[in-house]
């Protein structure tokens, strides 16, 4: 199994999660493979010659290395003959009051949901055998996710806590980093899985609570908390994106409600 991104949040728990324990591992580093070179890219994967691809690499902020670097590792994929799992975003939607389906349209609101519903678009056209996982705002007990990280560090002081806006008005299904490593796995093992799959939290947050609830797992208060609506900010944000994970569900993968697992693992 070839895994980029590997030293990214997701990538950290693959690695060391049992997810991958019957595959021998092949995590190179950004420094050893740039997938933006295109190149490069597809004749380093040929010569691994791995069995599955596990793409979940990027960067928010660069669409080359989102869209074009999907791109090479896609073709990279399909001239190793590998399965290829690539790694999306509920944000290739624009939200709405029911479910997202898989077979939905895509809308993106923002630009780092346009790279990642081109990416899709780049994949699925150049290997419709690949597996693509939707999933949501990832968070950890173990290891935390860098919002927690980030609201840790802003949860010591009362003035930290006021120094970010938390929207009310912005749903999504957070998904533990381990379960969705755990879907990894299983899909790896599955190749009759092709195309878009929702893999998140059962559970519909908004940032406001989501903040809330990490707060109180890690003992702070959140009297402090400061909630506004994407509307009142004037920014474009997707609203509320929750994914339908009945496909998913079918095949035995399933993500642990935020809520109960927030409440029941407590920081080590």
């Amino acid at each position: 199994m070839l895994v980029t991104g590997s030293t990214g949040y997701l990538g950290r728990h693959l690695l060391t999660g049992h997810a991958v324990d019957r595959w021998e591992l092949i995590a190179p580093s950004s420094k050893s493979i740039d997938i933006r070179h295109r190149d490069f890219t597809i004749e380093a994967i040929r010569d691994w010659k791995p069995n599955v691809v596990v793409h979940l690499a990027y960067d928010k902020a660069d669409r080359t290395a989102i869209v074009d670097g999907s791109a090479n590792v896609a073709d990279g994929a399909v001239a190793a003959k590998a399965r290829l799992i690539h790694m999306s975003s509920d944000v290739v939607f624009p939200g709405q009051l029911s479910p997202y389906r898989e077979e939905d349209p895509t809308r993106p609101v923002f630009p780092y949901g346009r790279f990642k519903r081109d990416a899709e678009l780049e994949v699925q056209q150049r290997d419709p055998g690949a597996v693509i996982i939707r999933t949501s705002l990832l968070y950890g007990t173990a290891r935390p996710s860098p919002l927690q990280t980030q609201l840790a560090d802003l949860g010591r002081t009362a003035a930290g806590r006021r120094a970010i806006t938390w929207f009310t008005d912005e749903i999504r299904c957070p998904a533990h980093a381990d379960d969705v490593a755990d879907a990894i796995g299983k899909l790896a093992s599955n190749s009759s899985v092709s195309g878009p799959l929702h893999v998140a939290g059962p559970e519909s947050v908004s940032r406001a609570k989501l903040a809330r609830l990490m707060l109180k797992h890690m003992g702070y208060p959140d009297d402090d908390l400061v909630t506004s609506t994407i509307e009142e900010s004037g920014m474009q944000r997707p609203t509320k994106v929750i994914l339908d994970v009945g496909k998913a569900a079918s095949m035995g993968i399933t993500c642990r409600p935020v809520s109960e697992v927030l409440a029941a693992e407590r920081p080590g």
